[in-house]
């Protein structure tokens, strides 16, 4: 974690060589990634405000990384324009994404979730080229055609049978899920800017969870009242501690540290290496069975994502 201070700079790495310091923290991003959205399936399941459970998790990644900055002795003390900025990002990444990915997870599965959110390398790509001007290289774009072209086969089947059991939940689901990944590219974006890269990592994502917390704790207040007593229910409080420190304090800070070093476009990879480690996941824990075409899929995938992470001049 220290690794995520403000990025000194540094020479280019040679053509086609992907450095340690991206490595680590892409893998990391992607195997914890790959667990949150069961997590998130269980906070549901527990039958709390889906507001409260947003809240509880935003707060124990906040104060996770208050502790971790006091450890390390990371500022935490940001400028007032630097406070409304972390307001923006806590608003789009941990309160209006979060509250379409919890609504959504109420009409499909979190692997289908999962899915759809591996196209975060669309929009991140389409928004940092309108807003930060960041281009696009001609490697980055033929990987990511490879790669989408592998999700669709790895998800083809899975996508198929959601809809065929019931169309009306699939297609509520998917746009919510949709309408989630904006807010969360928009937050991704915003997070590359010029003005982003010059406060501290740790005070921006502390600030961002403490204002969404609060936003969504006042709200979960306002519709159910206080906590309700499923909230002591083991499966609550261990997703809901598992996703405050693996799924928010370990993994946002590393992923906007990504974000940061090679644009928010290649930092989205990850989402499409997380569904992946979902699904060997469900194979050891739920008995699922690949296919031939998920097979060549996530080939598809991983080579894709390859190809756009070794570009010379990558879509940062």
């Amino acid at each position: 974690m220290g690794s995520i201070a403000p990025p000194t700079p540094v020479g280019p790495a040679p053509v086609g060589v992907v450095p340690t310091r991206i490595i680590l923290p892409f893998i990391i991003v992607t195997l914890s990634g790959g667990s949150t959205w069961t997590a998130i399936r269980y906070q549901i399941d527990a039958g709390v405000d889906m507001f409260w459970a947003m809240s509880l998790r935003a707060l124990i990644g906040a104060i996770a990384m208050i502790c971790w900055s006091l450890l390390i002795r990371a500022p935490l003390r940001l400028p007032p324009r630097g406070v409304a900025y972390a307001a923006i990002i806590g608003l789009l990444q941990f309160f209006l994404c979060f509250l379409f990915i919890y609504e959504a997870e109420r009409h499909v599965t979190s692997g289908v979730v999962a899915m759809f959110f591996a196209l975060l390398i669309v929009p991140n790509a389409i928004l940092a080229r309108i807003f930060l001007k960041m281009p696009m290289s001609r490697e980055f774009l033929i990987g990511s055609a490879v790669a989408i072209v592998g999700m669709a086969m790895l998800f083809a089947s899975e996508i198929a049978a959601v809809a065929h059991g019931n169309a009306e939940a699939a297609i509520i689901g998917i746009t919510l899920t949709l309408v989630g990944l904006l807010f969360s590219s928009a937050a991704n974006v915003a997070q590359a800017s010029r003005y982003a890269k010059s406060l501290p990592p740790i005070a921006v994502l502390v600030w961002s969870m403490v204002i969404a917390s609060i936003a969504a704790m006042i709200l979960g207040y306002g519709r159910s009242g206080m906590l309700p007593p499923t909230a002591l229910s083991p499966a609550f409080v261990l997703s809901t501690v598992y996703l405050g420190l693996f799924g928010s304090a370990l993994t946002f800070p590393l992923y906007f540290f990504l974000i940061r070093q090679i644009g928010p476009a290649r930092a989205a990879y990850s989402g499409v290496t997380v569904p992946i480690v979902a699904m060997i996941l469900s194979t050891i824990l739920e008995g699922y069975r690949w296919s031939l075409p998920a097979i060549a899929g996530s080939a598809l995938a991983l080579i894709g994502l390859v190809i756009a992470l070794r570009a010379a001049k990558p879509a940062r």
